[in-house]
């Protein structure tokens, strides 16, 4: 406290501060007057070339991002759209391969069944074929067979008139004609 009544003291001994607490003359106002203007003349300059362009950077950038999320919200509605035309194309894609497999199924057994058809019917013919050659085989060997008998009965007859022969000697010669010609001729 024994400061500040120094100094008090000394300020009334000037004879300036008379009874005023705080020295209010004219220039303290004028002073204080011109640096107000001065900070709003300073406020204004900063409100110009600062705060307004970063007030226009930054309403740009909330534009701009404004704009990136409308964008995204669109491209985003797009891919579903997309997407959901994707998945109907790939079921539609699904069913025409269950409707191609299914035809290509229905095609192989009508083709089957067309194969195993001309197979049989195939079949059916090498048998009658088979049938008939096996039968004019069989005609042939019966040709054969009787104009053999008809030689055998001819030379027989031939020895028989050239021999006079007793029936001792006709079986015999029968047996032995027999014997050259084999059981199997008379058994086919």
């Amino acid at each position: 406290m024994n400061g500040l009544t120094a100094q008090l003291a000394f300020l009334e001994t000037d004879g300036e501060l008379t009874g005023k607490i705080f020295g209010l003359d004219a220039q303290i106002i004028f002073d204080a007057l011109i640096l107000a203007l001065a900070v709003f003349f300073l406020f204004f300059l900063l409100s110009y070339f600062v705060f307004n362009p970063a007030r226009d950077f930054l309403r740009k950038r909330q534009e701009r991002i404004e704009s990136d999320l409308a964008t995204a919200a669109e491209e985003k509605r797009e891919a579903m759209e997309f997407k959901t035309e994707y998945d109907a194309r790939l079921r539609d894609a699904d069913a025409e391969v269950d409707r191609i497999l299914s035809e290509g199924k229905r095609k192989a057994k009508r083709r089957e069944g067309e194969i195993i058809d001309a197979a049989n019917a195939e079949s059916a013919r090498i048998l009658e074929r088979t049938k008939r050659e096996v039968e004019l085989e069989k005609s042939k060997m019966r040709d054969d067979v009787k104009k053999e008998m008809i030689t055998v009965a001819t030379e027989m007859a031939g020895k028989f008139v050239s021999d006079n022969m007793t029936v001792a000697k006709q079986e015999e010669l029968l047996d032995s004609v027999l014997k050259e010609m084999g059981d199997s001729t008379w058994q086919g």
